[in-house]
């Protein structure tokens, strides 16, 4: 398989995979008492209404072409923490829904691709085949939900790792902390670009691959690249 088809593989897998992260945060936010998602039509499972030009689109293939993991984002769905019984477990549980979707997605293709593993090799199916076909795309499913859980785990704003963070702070802290919010989009750029093409230390690399790279390796058995 060429390193365009890959890539184009890559960019069709992108896509749900950040859709249903999206929805989950909608979803549980639903569940707990916060109509606010649901209302604008954020719950629904057509890319159109989550795709974000910007986040969606170009950043994955920006990182793509730069040979860097093309993980993005979708137009984040709405929540109004104030509809929530307790502030910091809604916004905890909302945190963690769409990393969890992305873990349950890449434990299923990483299956999958285990059972194509021995089903290609007892058939003895030359590269190229459907089949091997179905075991590139299962596998790069794994990778990239692997590469959006991890990526929106950390702890700086607006990844969901900002929304998991209150609940080990106290009220003093979790003010500050607020107050840093507005930057946070500028740590995340200067990891993703500044770092690496700059001063070439790649934080990210190096974070997953002590993160994403052993949990591939168990899920599917292999590695990418």
């Amino acid at each position: 398989m060429s390193d365009i088809t890959l890539r184009i593989l890559m960019f069709v897998i992108a896509i749900p995979s950040i859709v249903l992260h999206e929805v989950a945060h909608g979803y549980v936010a639903y569940r707990l008492g916060d109509p606010t998602a649901k209302s604008r039509g954020r719950l629904s499972l057509n890319p159109i209404k989550h795709v974000d030009p910007f986040g969606t689109v170009l950043l994955p293939l920006l990182l793509s072409a730069a040979g860097m993991p093309p993980f993005g984002y979708a137009k984040p769905v709405p929540i109004n923490p104030g509809y929530f019984k307790d502030y910091r477990k809604g916004m905890l549980l909302t945190g963690l829904a769409g990393p969890a979707t992305n873990l349950v997605l890449a434990i299923v293709a990483g299956l999958a691709t285990r059972v194509l593993t021995v089903v290609l090799a007892a058939g003895g199916l030359a590269v190229g085949s459907m089949l091997d076909w179905v075991w590139t795309a299962c596998f790069l499913i794994a990778y990239f939900n692997l590469v959006l859980m991890f990526f929106n785990l950390i702890p700086v704003p607006p990844l969901d790792g900002s929304r998991v963070l209150p609940v080990f702070l106290s009220d003093d802290a979790l003010h500050r902390y607020h107050r840093f919010e507005r930057y946070g989009l500028l740590f995340v750029f200067a990891a993703l670009w500044i770092l690496p093409q700059v001063f070439h230390i790649d934080v990210v690399g190096a974070y997953f691959s002590v993160t994403v790279d052993p949990l591939l390796k168990l899920l599917t058995g292999a590695s990418f690249g």
